[in-house]
């Protein structure tokens, strides 16, 4: 047995062993992004969110109540009630592999892996990509670009003209369309972040450095040690 957290009884649906987990998390070194006692931390996170509208296990994006609708990721993140935020839908659907609704503890650990200080920065480039793609298509369109700059203004409660907006999306654009198609495919997207840094900023989440310490008291003792991960 890898670690204990709770009764067996009582984890959540999906739950999957700490030590599987931490191995599975890569780094820019050779041992894994997350330790064993921080999966086990961060196990502690996932049942606050979860249980944050249903507490179930399971990490819903939108809880129906009869004829009311309650989106519960983005309260759990945000704690944001009444305003529909475009970065939580595409979170959530990236978190959520399995493509059923729901993010499940493993698909939790393994997506927010990607925002480790120490996770590659190759991930983090294609993660973001991901993000801007909003069709999945596999290359990110005018459009889209356009739709995810207005989300950027908008959650952080920036006014500007929607002439000086159409600049900066068509400025960006242009750079970032080196071959000139009207879409920016993932090795364009590579190299205007190489000279854009910033835009990925963002994917990067200086406390899961070491988890146990932003969260000391969820932290719990193992049977494994981090060593053998």
């Amino acid at each position: 047995m890898g670690c204990v957290l709770t009764k067996k009884s009582g984890r959540a649906p999906g739950y999957e062993e700490p030590t599987v987990l931490a191995a599975e998390t890569p780094c820019q070194s050779l041992s894994a992004a997350f330790t064993v006692s921080e999966v086990e931390a961060l196990y502690e996170l996932f049942k606050k969110l979860s249980s944050s509208v249903i507490n179930n296990g399971l990490i819903h994006k939108v809880i129906v109540f009869g004829s009311y609708e309650q989106e519960e990721f983005q309260f759990a993140l945000f704690r944001n009630r009444n305003r529909r935020n475009l970065f939580a839908d595409r979170i959530f659907d990236l978190f959520d592999v399995n493509r059923n609704g729901v993010i499940e503890f493993g698909e939790f650990v393994r997506s927010l892996g990607v925002f480790h200080p120490n996770a590659p920065l190759e991930d983090k480039i294609a993660f973001a990509f991901r993000l801007y793609d909003l069709r999945q298509t596999g290359y990110i369109e005018w459009e889209e670009l356009k739709e995810m700059v207005l989300a950027l203004l908008h959650e952080s409660d920036l006014v500007l003209s929607d002439d000086f907006i159409e600049t900066i999306v068509n400025k960006t654009f242009s750079d970032a369309d080196t071959k000139g198609d009207g879409k920016i495919d993932l090795e364009e997207w590579k190299e205007f972040v190489s000279k854009n840094p910033s835009l990925i900023k963002n994917m990067t989440l200086p406390y899961l450095m070491d988890i146990t310490l932003a969260f000391p008291s969820f932290v719990i003792s193992t049977e494994v040690e981090d060593s053998e991960v």
